[in-house]
Formats: structure tokens, C-alpha cells, sequence
């Protein structure tokens, strides 16, 4: 974490304000290094994994920016983002920086109606965030004017050529004026997000804080090699295990997600599945149940393998390995956000060694062996071990982490905790340690409502929101306003409820001869995500 603070930074008092209202102090590094040249006007293509606070590094630039020139009643400025999910975090964080500057801002996004939403853009808002499909639609239907675009943020932009979004990209940017100032933010530098920076972007400065496809040092990985239908008895162990705070669990099949859904609810596990086949409504009720703790385990596919910051997760769990093997690095980067630790456990059938293989070249670390679990499969293990002595020497080695990682995760700003052990040992091989005790910090407070929609978002309730002084913070069907006389953080008509806290798990993890204990770490500031 940097030295530096906001304050030097020259973001103006208003902005400086809110922050200390979130509790941030310290800039990221790709905040550093993006705030100023944003502000300078610069174009700027950047390259930095989720959990390392791009959204802060674009939007308290953009606001001051905003804020300082006279408005024209015209959409100023557009983010376009991958997901639904990552679009309503974004509007939150537009929010909430925004807290005392009269700008407003709204959200538009797919599988809710669309009549809220055109309602919201005929107030002509400042600064508009939107998934593509969604966008060209309004756009199609004359519903929404781009031509006074100042500024323009591509956000997870690699991701929108994954998910084949990039014709959609390019007519919305061929709509929005040739001069203006381009943000391109992406997990991965690839040859195609090179290529459509080059199309889009002036003279762009280039930032870049991690390697390509690299994974956070504060993530213990940990792979646990298990025959196939001895996954959900491995799943629930590790779940009814005290140490485990809240867990995010990754299967490879929608299908896959609803089943183990259903089998955690039957032992007792609070759980719930996200998924595309999911309406919008059903999703936001899902995360929303995470993030205030009513649910300890949201079951996913890669749908939310970016994007989402729901705070506190301590474990990721890979129950398949994703085919895709950069999905891992954005999977397992749900865990230790803002400079707090995390644990990642892969569940490794012996189909899926050679997944698992891969993913350990694309990030030169090679996962530390879980042994002696009860349902250790010793055929997968020896198909892994038939290549692993040779890639570990050749390179892999090379890369290996000195002195290895804690296994142990701290979440941010609230404090609840729950300490417990696991059974079994851990082999490590460069970035596991055995043996610390203490425990993982879950949070058990906070003043900030989230209903069940996530603010009160789904179903025609999307709207403008204004960043200002006389903001009552209300979300309705005629947009939600935000400012110092709020009564809700996060919408829902003004009202404000104490979160939940996090309910313990209970039971005994495991059946092996050795603990393990996930240590205690010092809760550091809160960084501005």
C-alpha cells in the first residue's frame, strides 16, 4: 500500500470529504498512478486484476472533472461495463464519491423493464452507466443521445471481448464525439484489447501495476485433489468449518450451481445459486442475501467471476476448475480485496489435472497440495504428480513466493469473526504455511441498507440519482437522489437498517490426524475501490 495520501493527489475538498465519510486514507497504486493523469486530461489505458481499486481510479478523477465545468443538460459522461452486476456497483461508487457534488447519474442495464429507464434518461443525467446490449438498444429506439460525451471509461474491457460485446463497443463509440477523453481499464493486456485501444484511444499513457494474469500475493492457494462425487461431501466439511467467514463457490454448469445449492440448504448450509438462466430480480435478491450476510455461501458460475465486491469473502471455492484457465485468476480474485488476505481451495478431479496444470503455468505458482481430507483421491494426485517434479523445476520454481503465505483471511472495515481448524496437512509448495492459529474477521456491523433489489433497482425501479446537497436519498420510479441529508446509503427510500451479522458455522471441519487454523491478522484501512 502507498505512502501516499488522497490529499496529495489534488482531489478537491468535496471529494476528499466523502472519502473520509467511507473511511479510505491511502490510495491504491493504480489509483496513484491514474488519478493524475486523468485529471490531466490524458487518454489512458490501464492494466490492473479486479480487487485493486480500478473503479476509485477512474471515477474521483471524473467527478472532479465534471464538477468543475458547467453541464449542458446532456449525458457527459458513459461507462460501459461487462455485466449488470459490475454496472450497479459502479453507479454506487458514482454515489457515493459524489456525495456532495451536484452532479446525477443513473444505470442502464438488461433484464429489468426498460420504461424506468427511459424515464431516468430523459432528466438528461451527467453521467450514464451501461451494459452494451442494453445501450444500443435505447440507442436504436432514439432514446438516448451520446454526442455530448465528454468522457468515455471502457471498464473490463477484455471481458467485453469475451463475452463478444466488442460490435456492440464499437457503433456505441462511433456514435459518441471524435474529441473526448478515453479510459480503457482491462484484467489482461491481450493482442485484441491492444488493437481496440489503438482504434479508440489518443496518445494513451499506459499504466500498469501486475503482470498479466498474474494473482494477488495476499491469496493462499490451495488445491485439494478429490474424485468427482466426493466434491459435495468435501464442499459441505470445509463449509460447516468455523473458519470459513462467507464463501463464494464456482461451478462450471448452471445445472451444477442450482444442485449444490440445494444439497448445502438440505445439511443446513445457508446458501443460495447466481447464474444467467436467473432473472435480473433474483440475482440482486441473491448477492444482495450475501452481501448483508442472511446466506454464508452464494453458489455461482463465472457470471460474477469479475466484478462484484461483496466484502468479507474469505474463501473462494473452485468445485470445478473453469475450462477457461484465466477464469481462475478472476474467480479467485473475489477473495483478499483491498489489501486483505484470502484463501482459494480448487477441488481437482483426476479429469481436470491437466486444467489445473495450465492454470499453474499462466501464473508460475503452483498451488500447495492439500493432503490427508477424507476424501483424498490418490489417483488424481498421482496423475498430477507424473509431470509436476519436471514444471516445477522448469520455471514454475522460479516464480515461487519466498518463505510462503499464512492461510488465513482478513476482511475489511467491520469486525465479527469466527475462528475454527480444518483437518488435514498442507504440502506446501511456495505459497502455503501451516501451523498459524488465530482467526478470520467477518463483519458484524454497519448503517448501510441494501434491499432485497440491491437498491431498490429491479422490476422499473431504476432511475437517476443526484450526487448533491439536497438529496434525500430516495430510489424510486423517478430516479433516486443522494446528498448530505440522506437517511439510506444505498437507496431504498431513505430508510437505513443495520446489516445482519454473520452467522458462525457450526459443526467440526474434517477427519484427518493434523489442524490447521486459519491465523489472525490486524484489519488494515479500507481502500477506495
Amino acid at each position: 500500500m502507498s505512502s501516499t495520501q488522497f490529499e496529495a493527489l489534488e482531489l478537491s475538498e468535496p471529494l476528499l470529504r466523502a472519502l473520509a465519510k467511507e473511511g479510505y486514507e491511502q490510495p491504491t497504486p493504480i489509483q496513484e498512478q491514474a488519478i493524475p493523469q486523468v485529471l490531466a486530461g490524458k487518454d489512458l489505458l490501464a492494466t490492473a486484476q479486479t480487487g485493486t481499486g480500478k473503479t476509485a481510479a477512474f471515477s474521483l478523477p471524473m467527478l472532479q472533472v465534471l464538477s468543475g465545468q458547467k453541464g449542458h443538460g446532456q449525458i457527459r459522461a458513459l461507462i460501459l461495463t461487462p455485466t449488470r452486476e459490475l454496472a450497479l456497483q459502479i453507479d454506487e461508487s458514482f454515489r457515493n464519491y459524489g456525495h456532495y457534488l451536484s452532479l446525477t447519474s443513473t444505470v442502464v442495464l438488461g433484464g429489468v423493464p426498460v420504461g424506468a429507464q427511459v424515464r431516468a434518461l430523459r432528466k438528461n443525467p451527467d453521467i450514464l452507466v451501461a451494459t452494451p446490449g442494453r445501450l444500443l438498444d435505447l440507442m436504436n429506439q432514439r432514446h438516448v443521445k451520446l454526442d455530448q460525451v465528454e468522457i468515455l471509461v471502457l471498464d473490463e474491457a477484455d471481458r467485453m471481448l469475451d463475452m463478444g460485446f466488442v460490435h456492440d463497443v464499437r457503433k456505441i463509440v462511433a456514435a459518441l464525439p471524435k474529441k473526448r477523453q478515453t479510459l480503457l481499464f482491462s484484467a489482461t493486456l491481450s493482442k485484441e484489447i491492444t488493437s481496440l485501444a489503438a482504434g479508440m484511444l489518443h496518445e494513451p499513457v499506459k499504466t500498469e501495476v501486475t503482470a498479466s494474469a498474474s494473482v494477488s500475493e495476499l491469496i493462499n492457494q490451495q488445491v485439494l485433489f478429490v474424485e468427482q462425487d466426493g466434491k459435495r461431501e468435501l464442499l459441505a466439511e470445509i463449509l460447516k468449518g468455523k473458519e470459513v467467514g462467507r464463501a463464494l463457490v464456482f461451478t462450471r454448469t448452471k445445472r451444477r450451481a442450482n444442485r449444490v445449492m440445494k444439497q448445502l440448504t438440505g445439511q443446513g448450509i445457508a446458501a443460495d445459486a447466481i447464474h444467467a438462466d436467473k432473472n435480473q430480480g433474483a440475482r440482486q435478491r441473491a448477492l444482495a442475501a450475501f452481501d448483508r450476510g442472511r446466506i454464508r455461501v452464494l453458489v455461482a458460475t463465472d457470471i460474477v467471476a469479475r466484478g462484484i465486491d461483496v466484502e468479507g469473502i474469505s474463501h473462494v471455492i473452485n468445485y470445478d476448475l473453469p475450462n477457461d484457465k484465466e477464469s481462475y485468476v478472476h474467480r479467485i480474485g473475489r477473495t483478499a480485496r483491498a489489501g486483505n488476505e484470502g484463501i482459494a481451495l480448487s477441488f481437482c478431479s483426476a479429469e481436470e489435472v491437466t486444467i489445473l496444470r495450465a492454470i499453474e503455468r499462466l501464473t508460475g505458482v503452483p498451488l500447495a497440495v492439500v493432503e490427508d481430507h477424507a476424501f483424498r483421491s490418490r489417483g488424481a494426485e498421482a496423475e498430477y504428480q507424473k509431470d509436476s517434479g519436471s514444471n516445477n523445476k522448469q520455471g514454475v520454481a522460479k516464480k515461487r513466493r519466498e518463505g510462503g503465505k499464512p492461510a488465513n483471511s482478513t476482511q475489511r472495515r467491520r469486525s465479527g469473526g469466527a475462528s475454527g481448524s480444518v483437518s488435514g496437512s498442507v504440502r506446501d509448495n511456495g505459497n502455503g504455511k501451516t501451523g498459524s492459529n488465530g482467526n478470520t474477521i467477518s463483519r458484524n456491523d454497519g448503517n448501510a441498507h441494501v434491499d432485497d433489489n440491491i437498491g431498490n433497482r429491479q422490476g422499473g425501479t431504476q432511475g437517476t440519482s443526484t450526487l448533491g446537497p439536497r438529496a434525500k436519498s430516495q430510489h424510486d420510479n423517478n430516479g433516486s437522489t443522494l446528498g448530505p441529508a440522506a437517511n439510506g446509503r444505498r437507496g431504498g427510500k431513505g430508510n437505513t437498517q443495520n446489516r445482519k451479522p454473520i452467522q458462525g458455522a457450526t459443526g467440526e471441519g474434517g477427519n484427518g490426524n493434523s489442524k490447521r487454523q486459519f491465523g489472525r491478522r490486524n484489519r488494515s484501512a479500507p481502500t477506495a475501490r
